[in-house]
């Protein structure tokens, strides 16, 4: 019977290479305290160093094949398990940033909802004081600003002179400017004249 402890690493490699599974177990036992430390020293956190040293020994077991019999057993594992950690913090890179990007896009979107609910807000105000004013006024300011009428073509409309509705409409600016105040005043005649 083989005592398997009493092997070099090497001729574990080599038994590893020719599927044998006491070999396996015996570089497990041998290995898995000293690379789970320099894993974990690395990665700051018990659970995923066991996850990579999961993954190194399955793989191991798995790609035995390609193990070199005569090579560092050593410097392989220590390899392989270094290229793990550095997967480890790559993965931990794009999670982080897809995060980042995710919440940027929920920030974003709530920017240009809250400013939606400010904007239809602020139309809602400007209409109410348009409502607000006197009948002729309205009419004529309506004319005016909402269906771009000139003030010689609301005068005919209405049998007026062009003086008068310009005069109202003047009017209309000027309580609407008192009422509303100059921001959202502004923020009207920009989106009456895009």
């Amino acid at each position: 019977m083989r005592v398997y402890c009493s092997y070099s690493d090497s001729e574990l490699a080599f038994l590893l290479t020719q599927g044998d599974e006491l070999a396996f177990t015996e570089i497990y036992n041998r290995f898995y305290g000293l690379l789970f430390i320099h894993a974990n020293k690395r990665l700051n956190d018990d659970e995923e160093a066991k996850d990579v040293l999961h993954q190194l020994f399955e793989s191991l077991w798995v790609k035995r094949l390609q193990v070199a019999p005569d090579g560092n057993l050593s410097a392989y594992l220590y390899t392989a398990v270094r290229n793990r950690v550095l997967d480890v913090f790559a993965h931990q890179k794009v999670e982080s940033k897809y995060i980042d990007s995710l919440q940027d896009y929920i920030d974003q979107d709530h920017v240009s909802t809250d400013y939606m609910v400010r904007e239809k807000q602020m139309a809602l105000l400007i209409e109410q004081e348009i409502d607000a004013l006197p009948p002729k006024m309205r009419e004529i300011f309506i004319l005016s600003r909402k269906e771009n009428k000139s003030h010689k073509e609301i005068a005919l409309e209405l049998g007026l002179s062009e003086l008068t509705v310009k005069t109202q409409v003047k009017n209309a600016l000027r309580i609407l400017k008192s009422r509303l105040g100059v921001v959202i005043y502004v923020v009207f005649l920009l989106k009456t004249y895009r």
